[in-house]
């Protein structure tokens, strides 16, 4: 029984990490970097610095596609592992529909050429979704 409980205990906690980092990520990029970036360098340089701004932002947006595609991933995982070795984790379908989502969101977003807007949204729908994800977990016992 206390192999089950470490077992358990790991599971979620990769899975309550991995939620962290990928609502966390989202919510410092979109809330603070982007924002402080654009500001910046558009005090810094009127003609161009938005310009510049967006190529930044776009950078960094796309390295964190890798952050949140591995996110997904452990999270999927973990939900998996949840189910198979204890008690299934309430609404887990709705959960496992959820991550499955915003990966799918990441993924369209990091490898299509979109509009930075559309990217935005893509993004706040994840934010959304990981919100619910994160209430389901702060509920669970």
């Amino acid at each position: 029984m206390p192999h089950y409980n470490l077992v358990m205990l790991a599971v979620r906690y990769t899975y309550v990490l991995a939620l962290v980092v990928w609502l966390g990520g989202m919510l410092v990029l979109s809330a603070l970097v982007a924002p402080a970036t654009v500001q910046v360098l558009q005090a810094a340089d009127p003609s161009g610095g938005r310009t510049l701004a967006g190529a930044l932002v776009g950078a960094l947006l796309a390295r964190f596609h890798y952050v949140a595609y591995g996110c997904g991933a452990a999270l999927l995982v973990s939900l998996a592992l949840m189910r198979i070795v204890g008690p299934r984790p309430q609404a887990f379908a709705a959960r496992v529909l959820i991550t499955a989502a915003m990966l799918g969101l990441a993924l369209y977003s990091g490898l299509s050429v979109i509009e930075r807007v559309v990217s935005a949204r893509l993004m706040m729908a994840n934010i959304g979704g990981a919100l619910v994800l994160l209430f389901w977990e702060a509920r669970e016992r």
